[in-house]
């Protein structure tokens, strides 16, 4: 996030007069960032849109909760992996998926979705990418898209720096196998 002043925002949120302005900074600041954090997960441009915006919801009327204890942006992005995995769920149920099937689900709306630019190669990395289990996902897209750090990552997903790093280098090899299973 561009550098918002973190003591500054938190002071603004805590004000019922400035906490309006203070959340349209946070969602002006965090908002591309956040809808890539979900986009890259498999989700199309509308869908990744409607994720997007019940995070915001979710992060506004938890307001009150959030105490600063981690960065603005990594509440933020704690919240967008949460409503994407309610999102995947709910989708599955709706369209009764099998936890087996969900891959080739997402990837068929995916190469349906009008704004997908990608050449085969992209289409076929993003295959690997959704056979992935949903945490090694996560992780990956993370990581290797957003280069975000393992510190990091473990405040948004609660999990240790060791279990990230092994789940990373897990899905690295499951995609390098996908992908030269052909050659």
């Amino acid at each position: 996030m561009q550098a918002l002043k973190e003591d500054e925002i938190m002071e603004q949120l805590r004000n019922p007069e400035t906490r309006r302005s203070a959340f349209t900074r946070i969602v002006e600041a965090c908002g591309e960032k956040l809808y890539w954090l979900i986009r890259k997960t498999g989700l199309t441009h509308d869908d990744a849109n409607d994720v997007l915006q019940n995070t915001f919801l979710k992060a506004w009327t938890n307001l009150e909760q959030f105490r600063g204890e981690s960065k603005i942006l990594t509440w933020m992005s704690r919240i967008a992996i949460n409503e994407n995995i309610t999102f995947l769920n709910r989708q599955r149920a709706m369209n009764q998926i099998s936890i087996d099937d969900a891959d080739t689900f997402l990837l068929e709306r995916l190469k349906g979705d009008e704004y997908f630019d990608g050449d085969a190669l992209e289409l076929k990395l993003q295959e690997a990418i959704l056979r992935l289990p949903e945490k090694q996902r996560i992780v990956f897209t993370m990581r290797y898209y957003d280069e975000i750090k393992y510190e990091d990552m473990s405040g948004i997903l609660d999990t240790s720096v060791g279990a990230l790093k092994a789940s990373y280098f897990h899905a690295v090899r499951k995609i390098e196998s996908f992908l030269t299973e052909d050659l």
